[in-house]
């Protein structure tokens, strides 16, 4: 099948595009490590000794970047829905976060411990119907909002990615009402025309 106008222009930005470069160069497995990397160095989020969790892991980059600033000390578990190549320092279920069986293993796998940081970049397949799609996104981040209530250490925090759109603004509120302060975040390695920001939880209200 003949590629479209629209596709060829992607793929022209996405050849081009600093970060994707800057990923090969120095050996990320996606421009998405350079978001993280930007938000853990104003933030502060990922501490030696703690365990993270990586929702919606796929390819590796935020699990990479987890694993490399914890210097061999805590623990990342990474989740999701499509394979991923092994990394020194994470321990990897693939499954359907979505689902009971998958949530229980995932879970079994921290062994009653708490954790220090979860973060969810999970985002479902695009279908181009903007409200369902829109939908599906909020849902998953509030199954790991749910989670991160679940397994959070009081000093915890949650990062997680949403969409702007229907549902925004109550999700929002659903933060507020978890923890202590809640911010975003729009990393430079976010392209502009995305409609993606990061939410950061911090400190579980009890």
């Amino acid at each position: 099948m003949a590629r479209t106008r629209t596709s060829n222009a992607w793929l022209r930005e996405h050849v081009n595009d600093t970060y994707v470069q800057r990923a090969k160069a120095e050996g990320y497995r996606s421009r998405a490590s350079f978001k993280l990397m930007e938000m853990d160095d104003r933030d502060r989020l990922i501490r030696p000794g703690e365990i993270v969790v990586d929702l919606g892991a796929a390819p590796g980059g935020w699990s990479q970047v987890a694993a490399q600033r914890l210097k061999g000390r805590g623990r990342v578990l990474a989740l999701d829905l499509l394979e991923m190549a092994p990394l020194p320092g994470v321990d990897f279920l693939q499954g359907d976060f979505r689902e009971e069986t998958v949530l229980h293993r995932f879970e079994a796998m921290l062994a009653g411990e708490r954790v220090g940081l979860v973060l969810s970049d999970m985002a479902p397949n695009i279908s181009g119907i903007p409200v369902s799609d829109q939908a599906r996104v909020m849902h998953l981040a509030e199954l790991g909002l749910e989670f991160a209530r679940t397994w959070l250490k009081p000093d915890g925090a949650f990062l997680v990615k949403v969409f702007q759109g229907h549902g925004f603004n109550e999700f929002v509120g659903q933060m507020r009402e978890t923890f202590r302060t809640v911010g975003t975040r729009k990393p430079d390695a976010s392209r502009d025309r995305s409609p993606e920001v990061y939410l950061l939880g911090r400190g579980l209200k009890v």
